[in-house]
């Protein structure tokens, strides 16, 4: 069984220098959930949210399939994924381009795509890219040292740099200065971005076929080799960036955008993600800046935050107290919604997955269709987050920072 996170690393802030809670209790305790990659992922073993099958599919998931998988057969993600139609054309579009059109080499493409599926324990990923890996020409004695991580003997040393970018990405949601120079020193600006989001975009990918529970297709030979010890090694996250590690293009708008308008080629197929959340998903609005805002604070996603709580999604305009989102699930005056997709952000961030508890508490008054629509946003954010904190995104002037007794 698939359980809700547990173990909380506690922020507590404002305290007096005696270190004592009961210095003064009325000052807020912000709670984060504990990183990523302490355990495997564990994997829920039936679907959530059952492919749609050949005879049951409308006219408009027929043509969703013959746009993304025309000539080949179809396989679990995608029939999962039709139950909602405008979701594939939200999510697909940059999972095709970081999959197979982006400026990297196929062989690093499929290094970052396998990496991240070991880290997140998604065995769909696995098994779909292992086979795009052996055409790249990664050996099977690779495709498991990609389990084994960046510090096994026998990789090239550049390689090994992209896996711990990896890594770090997944663990501390941002690159240290020594990995994002090693980056820098081989691959331009566009190879830059593309690894980045090749890693952001698999995440959001593989957060959403574990908790629908997507399962393997039976074609795939490839599984992620499990007698492999599931370890994460970092160095601790390092603090957050003061200067922009790349350069926004000059000219008004947000500092996001201008950031990605520095590569057009993939801005383009970005954007659709982002998109579909807050312009097509039917989730509710208060809901999604919920997800939004909890995903950017466990990240420590301090532009996510401030756009979020700011003009773009105006949290207190929609009742939203953003120290109570700090606090966390455990706060008072939650609703059991409110507290169940709080638990849902946390279970992404810390277990990859979101656990029986939170989905079943989100099933009391959200249908499939819904709860799919709250999953794809704290997914999405959790993608945007790790881009903004690797590339040093800057807060834009007036931008309402984290609460400032953090």
């Amino acid at each position: 069984m698939v359980r809700s996170a547990t173990a909380w690393a506690v922020l507590l802030c404002g305290f007096a220098a005696s270190g004592m809670l009961s210095a003064q209790p009325s000052k807020p305790i912000f709670a984060v959930p504990a990183a990523p990659g302490a355990t495997r992922p564990v994997r829920v073993s039936t679907p959530r949210v059952p492919p749609v099958a050949e005879a049951q599919l409308t006219a408009a998931q027929r043509a969703v399939l013959a746009k993304y998988r025309s000539g080949a057969k179809p396989g679990n993600a995608i029939r999962t994924l039709v139950t909602i139609p405008a979701m594939v054309d939200g999510l697909f579009p940059f999972q095709e381009y970081v999959a197979h059109h982006s400026s990297l080499s196929p062989r690093h493409r499929e290094l970052l795509i396998l990496r991240t599926a070991w880290l997140l324990n998604n065995d769909y990923t696995w098994g779909e890219h292992a086979a795009a890996a052996r055409q790249a020409g990664l050996t099977a004695a690779e495709l498991r040292r990609i389990a084994e991580g960046p510090s096994a003997a026998g990789w090239d040393p550049f390689e090994a740099t992209l896996l711990r970018m990896t890594d770090e990405l997944f663990r501390n949601a941002s690159i240290t200065d020594a990995t994002w120079n090693a980056v820098a020193g081989r691959f331009d600006l566009n190879g830059q971005l593309d690894a980045v989001m090749t890693v952001c975009s698999f995440t959001t990918a593989s957060l959403l076929y574990n908790t629908f529970g997507v399962q393997p297709d039976a074609a795939f030979t490839d599984h992620i080799p499990l007698d492999v010890p599931y370890r994460v090694t970092v160095p601790s996250r390092e603090p957050a960036l003061r200067v922009a590690r790349v350069t926004p293009v000059a000219g008004s708008g947000l500092a996001i955008q201008r950031t990605f308008d520095r590569y057009p080629t993939l801005q383009k197929p970005r954007q659709t993600g982002a998109n579909y959340v807050n312009s097509v998903s039917t989730l509710d609005p208060r809901l999604r800046e919920i997800l939004i805002l909890r995903t950017g604070w466990n990240a420590q996603a301090e532009y996510e935050w401030a756009q979020h709580v700011g003009s773009v999604g105006r949290a207190r305009e929609k009742g939203l107290d953003p120290i109570k989102i700090a606090e966390g699930a455990m706060a008072s005056g939650w609703s059991p919604l409110d507290r169940a997709l709080l638990q849902a952000a946390d279970d992404l961030w810390t277990h990859s997955v979101i656990g029986d508890n939170a989905w079943t508490g989100m099933s009391q008054q959200m249908d499939i269709p819904t709860r799919m629509n709250a999953t794809i946003t704290a997914a999405n954010y959790r993608m945007v987050s790790m881009a903004l904190n690797a590339l040093g995104v800057q807060l834009d002037p007036g931008d309402e920072g984290f609460p400032s007794s953090r």
